[in-house]
């Protein structure tokens, strides 16, 4: 669905790479939707075989969505409930081989086979929502991904 770009080296040195990237994007823009907009754009472009990027912000009623990449999404998803209402509610990452397993999953997409979910948490420990990623293919996110994603999620969030 994206048009991915090619990096060298390991997983690791590739997402070291984005996080640089998305480190210079954000680093004099202080507007943290226009950020979240950059954030999954560069997700869309780097990470291949997915076919959703973006976020959920929390208000008073739960998740909204947010700046994403991909098919149009679910608009609100109540904390507690599906992989991003679990992942905020618990505060932790949630990595889904097969979200047709998850139990009270909320298809968005027919297409997704598997998820990872990142809470999005200021320094002080306050939910602001979550990172939602999406992948036509099951069990296609691993232990890399999620100690990657959970470092790019605290780029966005450091100066808050």
């Amino acid at each position: 669905m994206f048009h991915t770009t090619v990096y060298e080296g390991t997983l690791e040195q590739q997402y070291d790479t984005v996080i640089r990237q998305l480190q210079s994007l954000i680093e004099d823009e202080p507007n943290f939707i226009a950020n979240l907009a950059n954030a999954s754009a560069l997700l869309g472009q780097f990470l291949p075989d997915i076919n959703w990027a973006g976020f959920y912000l929390l208000d008073e009623k739960g998740l909204v969505l947010g700046p994403f990449q991909g098919m149009p999404a679910c608009v609100r998803i109540p904390v507690g409930r599906g992989v991003c209402g679990t992942a905020a509610k618990r505060r932790e990452t949630m990595l889904v081989p097969d979200v047709h397993a998850f139990p009270g999953h909320i298809a968005c997409d027919a297409a997704s086979r598997s998820e990872i979910v990142v809470p999005l948490l200021t320094p002080s420990g306050e939910l602001l929502g979550v990172l939602d990623i999406d992948s036509p293919s099951i069990d296609r996110f691993g232990e890399i991904d999620r100690v990657q994603l959970e470092r790019f999620a605290g780029v966005l969030t450091a100066g808050l």
